[in-house]
């Protein structure tokens, strides 16, 4: 399983940017799918999750601000970022766990100014 993450960049405080997660190789393995972050000096948190049945849940601090979504293929994931603050800057990550473990893409650097 490869996944490759885009779409970061920087963006003003209150905007918006999507993220997405092209996924390839044996996707037919892949259960869950999700976001993470990092930000400098703390540890990696998730941010968003999605179910194969598509069941989602959110972090607290981005609940009702994002929105994890995943084509009807399973090989992309998104990440709409809406209303977004200073402190959602990190670096993201996509991941797709499976029976035989966790996948990683590299991540993406969102960066958003006050």
């Amino acid at each position: 399983v490869q996944l490759q993450a885009s779409g970061g960049g920087l963006v003003q405080a209150g905007g918006s940017l999507r993220l997405s997660c092209a996924v390839s190789g044996a996707i037919f393995i892949i259960n869950d799918m999700a976001w993470y972050r990092q930000a400098p000096g703390n540890q990696r948190e998730l941010v968003a999750a999605i179910a194969s049945g598509g069941k989602t849940n959110y972090a607290g601090s981005v609940k009702d601000r994002f929105t994890i979504s995943r084509d009807f293929t399973k090989t992309t994931i998104s990440l709409q970022m809406d209303s977004l603050r200073p402190e959602d800057t990190a670096v993201y990550y996509c991941s797709a766990s499976t029976r035989g473990g966790d996948y990683w893409g590299k991540g993406t650097l969102v960066t958003v100014s006050s």
